[in-house]
């Protein structure tokens, strides 16, 4: 049954029902219009689900608790809401740790997980960085966030795709970047530095699938993966956002693992 005390995300369901549902996290500082190329292409053959996650977007701002294993559980609220069996659950950067904490704590909603340069494995300089950089986000807000997006995408990237995020990032309210990156890395029980990393996602018991940006954290994750049909991609040519400069590929990869992958 779905829980009455989380909060309602707005959401939009692409394509039919009874169908293989895929469902799209967007990540820090982002919304669900990043996903809307992918959502068309993926509705012709699988039920689609576009989630802004709370806090960003057109979904409620809370006060407080504006961390992903608070955003996994709301999503576990929708999808017992929507209910479209379970779900490839595919998220980019902040939207990866949500998946897989989702995969985790409600793991009968998931079917497979995708998570593309996600927000987890922090290492060396990194993560010697991340109390300089909480204070900033904390002081700051979303102006010190917009200084990372700034720098995260390749030199092919689409024309404008700059100009949305940072507008999209912008809008964020600053309690909420602050709050979504302590979650991520430095509350009690976050899960975005390696060791930590290493611990939860070798409890995941659905086969996953990760595409870095980075060789070394690609080669790095290749040694956590227990579960059969798991694998690591490593995309050399690309920024950040993966999924929006390399649109067509991006929906070629959820197609086929959309499509393929079965439960464990």
């Amino acid at each position: 049954m779905p829980d009455p005390g989380r909060i309602r995300l707005f959401s939009t369901t692409l394509g039919a029902a009874g169908v293989p549902a895929v469902l799209l996290v967007h990540g820090w500082g982002g919304d669900g219009r990043e996903w809307s190329p992918h959502a068309e292409a993926l509705a012709r053959h699988f039920r689609v689900i576009v989630p802004d996650l709370r806090g960003h977007g057109r979904s409620k701002v809370p006060d407080e608790g504006n961390t992903p294993v608070e955003m996994a559980d709301d999503l576990a609220a929708l999808l017992d809401t929507l209910a479209p069996g379970p779900v490839t659950a595919v998220g980019h950067s902040m939207g990866g740790q949500v998946v897989n904490l989702l995969a985790v704590r409600h793991p009968h909603l998931v079917r497979s997980v995708v998570t593309l340069d996600p927000a987890h494995g922090a290492d060396g300089t990194e993560v010697a960085e991340i109390p300089a950089r909480l204070a900033d986000y904390r002081a700051n807000g979303a102006r010190a966030a917009a200084v990372f997006v700034a720098g995260a995408f390749g030199p092919t990237a689409p024309l404008g795709l700059r100009t949305a995020h940072l507008r999209t990032m912008l809008a964020t309210p600053d309690h909420v970047i602050a709050q979504s990156y302590a979650g991520m890395y430095t509350d009690p029980g976050a899960v975005g530095v390696r060791p930590h990393s290493e611990a939860y996602l070798r409890r995941r018991t659905q086969p996953a699938l990760t595409v870095w940006t980075a060789a070394e954290a690609a080669a790095w994750e290749r040694g956590t993966l227990t579960v059969p049909g798991s694998r690591v991609d490593h995309w050399p040519d690309s920024g950040h956002y993966l999924h929006e400069e390399y649109v067509e590929r991006t929906i070629r990869l959820l197609r086929d693992r959309s499509g393929r992958v079965r439960p464990t």
